[in-house]
């Protein structure tokens, strides 16, 4: 943080004030920090830990409203539920696309995937550019290097490293059956990876895919 702020007052030569924000609840003593301290140098700055946090401001500021998602609450699907309801309410599409699909990126780290589709409607989500350059990076470049031509040798390197970006690595019975897909199954993972959080995802979606 002291690095940051001597970077950014070379550069600007304005006022500084540094925030970091926890997205998640921990054990760890590092979100309780909120200074650096060495021989002669004592650097301040401020920690919000969403957890803690009052829903109502974020509720109110719609674009504070996927960071809701994180904030203290006794029930964490009527919070969800608030949200929707709040993003459904934007007027403007675009705004509302963008705003629902960080929102289901942030919800997915306290809620169910079931859940937040429930609440969320994909089809509102496809209008955000956000989402539009999540699939450039993944389908429209799947697409690029022949994944519709059926280059499978092509379409199996990229949804690897697409699959290996969005929930680590992957087992060697993992990738052996990924192997099996055909041309127009590697389409439709090419597709579903955009939801996967974590390994189960993918193993979920080939055993439901296999013959």
């Amino acid at each position: 943080m002291l690095d940051y702020y001597v970077r950014l007052k070379r550069q600007y030569s304005c006022s500084i004030n540094q925030v970091v924000i926890f997205l998640q609840q921990t054990a760890s003593e590092q979100v309780f920090v909120s200074e650096y301290t060495d021989t002669n140098t004592r650097h301040s700055y401020r920690v919000i830990r969403l957890w803690e946090q009052d829903p109502a401001l974020l509720l109110s500021v719609p674009g504070l409203l996927p960071l809701a998602t994180l904030s203290q609450t006794n029930s964490p699907r009527t919070l969800l539920e608030q949200i929707a309801t709040q993003i459904a309410t934007i007027e403007e599409p675009t705004q509302q696309a963008d705003l629902l699909a960080c929102t289901q990126v942030l919800a997915g780290l306290r809620f169910e995937k079931d859940l937040i589709r429930q609440l969320f409607r994909k089809e509102t989500m496809r209008g955000s550019v956000i989402y539009q350059e999540i699939r450039e990076d993944g389908l429209l470049e799947g697409r690029q290097l022949g994944l519709l031509e059926g280059r499978k040798d092509e379409a199996l390197s990229l949804l690897t490293r697409l699959l290996i970006r969005r929930i680590g690595p992957i087992a060697p019975e993992t990738t052996e059956q990924i192997q099996t897909l055909s041309v127009e199954e590697l389409e439709d993972l090419g597709e579903a990876l955009l939801d996967f959080s974590e390994a189960s995802d993918l193993t979920n979606w080939l055993n439901e895919h296999q013959p």
